[in-house]
C-alpha cells in the first residue's frame, strides 16, 4: 500500500511550493524534512527578512549549461504570482535595491505562508526524518529513511545543493540522481566571498570593514554593486555576483571609481590643487582608509599632486581603474549562498521537471543546473520549478 501519491524530499523553498501545489490538485502528499523545522534556509536569507523574489526576474539572470531551460518555468510562475501570494496574505514588504523584494518584518512570515498552504492542501509534513536513498520497483518508488521506508507513485527531489552544510546540506540529491543514471554537471560554490593568499591578506587586512561601490568584471561578465574588504579577502554583493563566473586562476578587474574617469579626474586635481597630498586627494573619492593604503603602498604618501610623474599616475591607475586582483580561492560551501551546477537539464523536462528516463521522478530548485544571480532570483527559481513539478507529480 502506498503511503502517499507524492513524496517530496526537502521542505525548503522549492519543496514547500511543490508540495502545496500537488496537494491543491488533490494529491496525497508526504513532505519529508531532515531538519526539525521547515524552511531553514529561507529563515536566514536576506538578513532574516527573506529577499523572496526580484521585480526584474528573467532568464538572463540565471546560469546554466542550457540557458533556455529555465524559461518555461519562469514564464508559468512569475515573480508577480509570488508577490500576489505575499500581498494576499497581508505580509508587508518593500523593494531594497535593484528590484529585490524583502519582508518588512521577518522571513518567518514566508515560511508560515508556505507551511499554511501545505496544511490547507492536506500535505503531511514530517520533520526530523533523514532520507537515505530512493528506489523504484515497477510503478512505485520506495523512499528509504532513518525512520523506515515510505512508498509513493511520484517523488519530487527538493533537498537543495551543498551550500550551508551547517543547516544539513549534503549531496543527497546528487546521489539520488546518480542512482537513477542521470547525468550531473560539475558543482562548485557560487555567490561566495573570495579569499586572499597569505601575502595578500597581510597587505590588505588593514582594510577589513571598508566598503565601496565598484564595478567588477570577469570572463565577459560585469556587475555594479557594493564590495567589502574582509579579514579573509573580498565580499559584498558585487563579489558574490562575479564569483559565479570566476574560476580558480582567473583574475578579476575591479573599478574602484566606476562613476569617473580616474586619469581625467587626477589631472584636474593636479591643476586645481597641486599642493594637496595624494592620500588626501584620493580620500575625496575613495574611503579614507583605502585612499591612505593605496598612497602608502605606492610610496606616494609623502608626495603632493604636483610632484606626481606620469609613471606615478599610471601606477595609481593600476590600483584603482581597474584594480586587477587574482583571488587565491573562495570561502567554499560554508559561506556560499548557492551551489552552481547539478542535475543536467538535458535529463529533465523543462515543462514538468520530470526526469525523461524515469517516470514519476522530479528534480526542483537548487539541485538542478540552474543558478540565479543574487537578489531573489534563486528563490524565484525555487517557486517556479516547485510549482511546475507540483502541477504534474
Amino acid at each position: 500500500m502506498l503511503d502517499a501519491d507524492v513524496i517530496v524530499i526537502g521542505a525548503g523553498a522549492a519543496g514547500l511550493m511543490a508540495a502545496a501545489t500537488a496537494g491543491e490538485r488533490g494529491r496525497r502528499v508526504l513532505l519529508l524534512e531532515h531538519n526539525q523545522r521547515a524552511g531553514q534556509k529561507i529563515l536566514i536569507s536576506g538578513g532574516g527578512r527573506c529577499n523572496f523574489t526580484n521585480l526584474y526576474n528573467a532568464p538572463e539572470h540565471f546560469l546554466s549549461n542550457n540557458p533556455h531551460f529555465c524559461k518555461s518555468a519562469l514564464a508559468r510562475y512569475t515573480q508577480w504570482d509570488f508577490i500576489a501570494k505575499v500581498a494576499e496574505r497581508g505580509i508587508a514588504y518593500h523593494e531594497k535595491t535593484l528590484g529585490q523584494q524583502f519582508c518588512d518584518d521577518s522571513a518567518q512570515q514566508i515560511v508560515d505562508l508556505l507551511v499554511d498552504d501545505c496544511r490547507a492542501a492536506g500535505v503531511e509534513l514530517r520533520c526530523g526524518i533523514a532520507v537515505q536513498s530512493v528506489d523504484k520497483t515497477g510503478a512505485s518508488f520506495c523512499v528509504r529513511t532513518d525512520s523506515g521506508d515510505f512508498y509513493s507513485q511520484s517523488v519530487i527531489v527538493a533537498c537543495g545543493g551543498r551550500s550551508f552544510p551547517r543547516l544539513g546540506a549534503s549531496d543527497l540529491g546528487y546521489r539520488i540522481a546518480d542512482s537513477f543514471g542521470l547525468a550531473l554537471t560539475a558543482q562548485r560554490p557560487a555567490l561566495v566571498p573570495f579569499t586572499f593568499d597569505k601575502t595578500q591578506r597581510q597587505r590588505y587586512e588593514e582594510l577589513a570593514g571598508v566598503s565601496l561601490d565598484v564595478r567588477v568584471e570577469c570572463n565577459g561578465q560585469s556587475f555594479r554593486e557594493a564590495m567589502l574588504f574582509t579579514h579573509k579577502g573580498l565580499s559584498g554583493p558585487a563579489i558574490l555576483q562575479i564569483s559565479s563566473y570566476w574560476q580558480h586562476g582567473d583574475s578579476v578587474d575591479i573599478d574602484l571609481l566606476p562613476e569617473i574617469d580616474f586619469m581625467d579626474w587626477l589631472e584636474q586635481q593636479r591643476q586645481a590643487h597641486g599642493k594637496r597630498s595624494v592620500s588626501k586627494a584620493l580620500s575625496e573619492c575613495l574611503p579614507r582608509r583605502l585612499a591612505e593604503h593605496i598612497a602608502t603602498h605606492q610610496s606616494l604618501h609623502h608626495k603632493v599632486l604636483a610632484e606626481l610623474s606620469k609613471a606615478d599616475m599610471a601606477h595609481l591607475q593600476q590600483h584603482i581603474q581597474p584594480w586587477r586582483v587574482a583571488p587565491a580561492g573562495d570561502e567554499g560551501y560554508r559561506k556560499a549562498e548557492v551551489t552552481l551546477g547539478g542535475v543536467d537539464t538535458r535529463e529533465l523536462s523543462s515543462k514538468t521537471m520530470e526526469a525523461r528516463a524515469v517516470n514519476g521522478l522530479y528534480f526542483v530548485g537548487e539541485i538542478v543546473d540552474v543558478t540565479g544571480h543574487l537578489g531573489g532570483h534563486n528563490f524565484q527559481w525555487a517557486w517556479a520549478s516547485g510549482y511546475c513539478a507540483g502541477c504534474y507529480a
